[in-house]
């Protein structure tokens, strides 16, 4: 029994011990949870920095290039066409699809036969009429002759009238003899009547022989020229195309056999919109001669070729919209009418400009200036050219200062960013690195108040307690803190500021 009991108590002093250290645990748990309650044991929050890439805005003198698509065209492209109807009796050479041809070299002929019989007919008429006009000439010769002695006769009737007369009146003659003189002197007029009328059909057969003879002449040219024509020879050099024709075919007159192209007489069209023809537009209202480069991309080798803006189209065209414009080109070896290609087009030159990645400036022209101690500020652009991934922008008061290459949804006023050049300079910002603290650490930045923005005025109570609030923030930097009641104790506040840090307050 003493044994037992002394058991019983042993246990009970154990349970008794177990439970008070549950207890001092407990209490010890409790105690710590409630300092744990009270307390907070979190870091501070540093503000977060942002690695960006750095633009200078160097003002520079540029050309301006716009961009277009266009169409290379031939400034000098012929049908070739048979003026003569038969069969195709020889092809000349080169006369394929894609020949290259010399001017004045022979394509096609056609059997002259018929046209060399015609040849030879005209001359034989033209020979007819030459020996007429040589015997119209002598017969008008002879008349001429034959009305001289006529004249002549009649002079010398007219004399023997006169010495009958003159007998007659003396008493010598007889009547009989001055009547016989007289008929004789009208017999010789009337003869050169006749004489007079065949002269005058003497030279209208000169006159219609020589008709004759013109006639027949212009008859042996054409038919020379009717043969000649029955050669198709190429009037410029070129190359040629749409070429279908063989030897022993019959064609018809005026029917095309082939396209005749010049490819050194290129051209390329393309279509421009109002606002950037109205940059090739001079003073006075002219288009300006402006350089072109044209592009052809094949199999990645670039064929390229220089010329000059020659003239623009009359008229728009009908759901058109734009300007179509037209550019000479000067030695364009490769291309060929109907390339599809990419025409790029000098502009005057712009001063005071400076080129920035497209990604630097937002859809409200404005760009994120580096600012002092690398804190983001908001300046307006003039943009004046948008050039693929670059934009050209006015320098103006911005020469020399850094922009934002890239701008991200991240970035905006007051924030704090570590810059990277394009020389490999890299920067650290005095605000603090790293990515940590999300909550008041983007506070300090947030609230630089370094942009452009309103300015007000706060009565003194509202000033007070953006101080406060400040003064007790314990996560914000102390050269943030400094700069920001710095800011907070003059006359006029930015209004950004002021909200940034009433919504931590509310928050």
């Amino acid at each position: 029994m003493r044994f037992l009991r002394r058991s019983l108590t042993g246990l009970f002093l154990v349970a008794v011990t177990f439970a008070l250290l549950a207890l001092a645990a407990q209490t010890v748990r409790s105690a710590i949870e409630e300092r744990m309650a009270q307390e907070s044991f979190s870091r501070p929050a540093r503000e977060r920095v942002y690695a960006v890439n750095v633009a200078r805005i160097a003002p520079e003198r540029i050309e301006p290039v716009l961009e277009a698509f266009g169409e290379v065209r031939a400034r000098r492209e012929l049908e070739i066409r048979s003026q003569t109807g038969g069969m195709v009796v020889e092809l000349g050479a080169g006369f394929e699809e894609g020949g290259r041809v010399e001017a004045g070299q022979l394509l096609v002929r056609v059997d002259p036969s018929d046209l060399e019989d015609t040849l030879a007919l005209a001359e034989t008429d033209l020979a007819e009429a030459e020996a007429e006009v040589r015997d119209a000439s002598a017969a008008l010769e002879i008349a001429e002759d034959d009305l001289a002695s006529a004249r002549a006769q009649v002079e010398l009737r007219a004399q023997a009238l006169a010495r009958q007369r003159d007998l007659a009146s003396r008493g010598v003659g007889t009547e009989a003899a001055v009547e016989t003189a007289a008929l004789a002197e009208a017999a010789a007029a009337q003869a050169v009547l006749s004489r007079r009328s065949s002269l005058a059909s003497a030279e209208a057969r000169v006159a219609t022989a020589a008709n004759t003879l013109a006639r027949r002449g212009i008859a042996l040219e054409e038919a020379r020229r009717r043969l000649a024509e029955t050669d198709v020879r190429a009037p410029f050099a070129g190359t040629l195309s749409g070429v279908t024709l063989v030897e022993g075919r019959l064609i018809t007159a005026n029917e095309q056999i082939a396209t005749l192209v010049d490819p050194r007489a290129l051209e390329v069209s393309f279509r421009l919109s109002t606002a950037q023809y109205a940059r090739l537009v001079d003073a006075s209202g002219g288009l300006t001669q402006a350089d072109v480069t044209v592009r052809l991309a094949v199999s990645g080798v670039d064929l390229v070729a220089t010329g000059r803006i020659d003239r623009e189209s009359a008229e728009v065209g009908e759901g058109l919209t734009g300007r179509l414009l037209f550019a000479r080109l000067d030695a364009a070896p490769g291309f060929r009418p109907g390339d599809f290609v990419t025409v790029e087009i000098r502009e005057p030159a712009l001063d005071d400009v400076a080129s920035l990645p497209a990604a630097a400036v937002d859809s409200a022209s404005t760009v994120l200036v580096l600012g002092e101690e690398n804190r983001l500020e908001e300046r307006p652009v003039e943009v004046l050219r948008r050039q693929g991934d670059n934009v050209l922008v006015r320098a103006g008061d911005l020469a020399g200062r850094e922009v934002v290459a890239q701008r991200t949804p991240l970035l905006g006023v007051g924030i704090a960013v570590r810059p990277f050049r394009e020389d490999g300079e890299v920067e650290t910002a005095q605000a603090g690195t790293g990515a940590g603290g999300g909550g008041m650490g983007g506070g300090g930045g947030a609230g630089d108040g370094n942009g452009d923005g309103e300015m007000i005025t706060l009565e003194a109570e509202r000033r007070d307690a953006l101080i406060a609030f400040v003064k007790k923030n314990p996560m914000m930097p102390d050269d943030a803190k400094a700069r920001i009641l710095k800011q907070l104790e003059a006359d006029e506040v930015p209004a950004s500021l002021v909200e940034r840090l009433e919504d931590r307050m509310g928050g």
